[in-house]
């Protein structure tokens, strides 16, 4: 019992540190990529659909992304998620793809997007911290149920504990490279 909810505790928080690398790769550091629209979704007759289910993304220069619907009828639907997005970008319709040129990076700029994806890597630890706290509940009943001892419980906590570390660190790996990607001019 004790094995299987440390290793569900594991597995939630590698989905956690997961989830973070995919925010970290919405924000842009110095060229425009298509991972950027990959949480965008857009209304394609009445559900809601990720673009990249509608459309195909090129990178034609370091600052520009072209996209092409597969479906016509969905550009304006993509266009619209587009402009709406926080992405910080005018996306230009030409009536078969959109063009969207990203703006220069600023210093400005740049420690503004330092300022999210601190915030992001912080979401990402709470979230690791919570999965931590449900864990070692469900640790701490099955000793006072009397299921298991209470050193095995101690044990069990100790390697929560370094689990909880092992994530923690990665996340903090992860906003350490993309903060000298985003300073890096």
């Amino acid at each position: 019992m004790i094995n299987e909810t440390l290793k569900e505790a594991d597995q939630k928080m590698g989905k956690a540190v997961e989830v973070t690398r995919e925010d970290f790769a919405g924000i842009r550091a110095g060229r425009a990529h298509p991972s950027m629209f990959a949480r965008l979704t857009a209304d394609y007759y009445g559900t809601p659909t990720p673009l990249q289910q509608l459309a195909g993304f090129t990178s034609p220069e370091a600052r520009i992304i072209l996209v092409q619907p597969y479906d016509v009828g969905a550009l304006g639907a993509i266009e619209r998620s587009i402009r709406e997005s926080d992405l910080g970008v005018n996306p230009s319709n030409d009536g078969k793809m959109i063009r969207c040129v990203f703006p220069e990076l600023t210093e400005e700029r740049r420690k503004e997007y330092t300022k999210v994806a601190r915030a992001k890597a912080e979401d990402g630890r709470v979230s690791v911290r919570n999965i931590r706290r449900t864990a070692k509940q469900s640790l701490e009943k099955l000793g006072a149920d009397g299921e298991v001892g209470k050193d095995d419980v101690t044990g069990a906590e100790k390697k929560l504990d370094a689990t909880t570390k092992k994530h923690t660190d990665a996340i903090d790996e992860m906003l350490k490279h993309k903060e000298a990607e985003l300073l890096e001019v």
